[in-house]
């Protein structure tokens, strides 16, 4: 059985501090916002769902106690609407697309939700770590280093010089600029609302489409005394190869942190026949794989290759990729290893422009790659990401 997306939506992506545009919300009401919304112009009997599947990167506080069924009671979904929430940190919202699809696929439920949500201004990056980080006996055998270690770790290994990364940085700001103002985004971003009814934020609030390498160039390296502070040691014992770290990386060319969060609907062909509604794309394939946790950020190229592998398909059968920009040299090392042109790569710009809201981010670039291929009359699309802890999430969609 055959697995269709019917519609997504997403937030606007907020600066993740105390003076971003989002701060005042609350993360379930994010998701209740967006329930909503995709709920009122379809004009959906939200009873035709099965279940909702919301992931997070750190489901802990207002994050936690399966976020999904309490937005889902929030936003007057009919009682009979699961919940669930999933974790794989920054590939949760994909993963939980694809767990929907799957039991679409299964023949197991009609339709559902998955997507994810992320308010970095509310919730402490890294408060649900666990033993990954600070159990010494797991760190130490896995040679734990941190992500920012693992970016300029790619760019030293794959030869990405300072100029590559910020170059690369630029052009995501330029695209994302470009996209905003052609209104690329208008039928997917649902403005967010305070308790009065007030728009508190209707745009992706962390952009700089002005930015420029001689401006990047001002920005002293962000990791660099994480490396000092004895990482750049661990590294190398796990690298030997690795004379000394490049340390290229900086908040420029690095994902923003932001709030935010996204949704799509997937389901059967038969449950669009009940719901009155057409399918926009179906999934070919989707994903998973773990790859080495030192580095942590190498897993697209690998589980690319899985997914396309699941798909029968090649690099040459997608039209557009939309890889999470985490750093710059993880999107430079997939398009190196896979041959993908950078004018098929994030093509409406990515996370070092707009910004990364962990968990949600998945959800959101595909949104961004289906509505861009609807666009430009093209197919194939596909989307994934990197993950702390060396994981990948992968998934192709097809127009249909």
């Amino acid at each position: 059985m055959e697995a269709y997306i019917y519609d997504h939506v997403r937030t606007p992506r907020g600066k993740g501090r105390p003076d971003g545009a989002l701060h005042e919300v609350p993360s379930v009401e994010l998701v209740t916002q967006l329930l909503q919304a995709i709920r009122d112009r379809s004009n959906l009997d939200t009873a035709l769902l099965d279940d909702v599947i919301i992931g997070t990167a750190q489901p802990v506080g207002e994050q936690g106690g399966v976020l999904a069924r309490s937005a889902v009671l929030n936003a007057g979904y009919s009682q009979t609407v699961g919940g669930q929430q999933v974790h794989r940190f920054c590939a949760s919202a994909l993963d939980a697309v694809n767990l929907i699809a799957a039991q679409v696929a299964a023949g197991m439920v009609d339709a559902g939700i998955g997507g994810g949500v992320e308010s970095m201004s509310r919730t402490i990056m890294g408060y649900d770590s666990g033993a990954w980080t600070s159990d010494p006996s797991v760190a130490y055998h896995n040679h734990y280093a941190p992500q920012g270690i693992g970016a300029d770790m790619i760019a030293t290994l794959d030869g990405f010089s300072r100029y590559d990364v910020d170059h690369y940085a630029q052009e995501s700001q330029k695209r994302a600029g470009i996209s905003w103002a052609e209104g690329r985004f208008k039928n997917a971003v649902v403005p967010i609302k305070d308790v009065l009814g007030n728009v508190l934020l209707d745009h992706d609030e962390h952009m700089r489409p002005q930015t420029t390498v001689e401006s990047l160039a001002s920005l002293k390296p962000a990791f660099e005394g994480f490396g000092k502070a004895g990482f750049e040691a661990v590294a190398k014992d796990k690298y030997p190869e690795i004379e000394e770290i490049n340390y290229v990386h900086h908040g420029g060319n690095s994902s923003g942190i932001v709030d935010g969060a996204g949704i799509v609907m997937i389901g059967s062909k038969e449950f669009g026949v009940k719901a009155g509604l057409k399918p926009r794309a179906r999934i070919r394939s989707y994903a998973s794989i773990g790859s080495e946790p030192t580095i942590m950020l190498t897993a697209p190229a690998e589980v690319g290759h899985k997914a396309l592998k699941a798909a029968g398909m090649s690099v040459k059968d997608i039209d557009l990729f939309e890889l999470n920009e985490a750093f710059a040299s993880v999107v430079l090392r997939f398009m190196k290893l896979m041959d993908v042109p950078h004018d098929k790569m994030n093509v409406c710009g990515g996370a070092i422009a707009m910004g990364h809201p962990l968990g949600a981010s998945g959800a959101m670039i595909m949104g961004t790659v289906l509505d861009e291929l609807e666009r430009r009359d093209l197919s194939t699309g596909f989307i994934s990401l990197c993950a702390a802890n060396g994981l990948g999430t992968a998934t192709i969609i097809e127009r249909v």
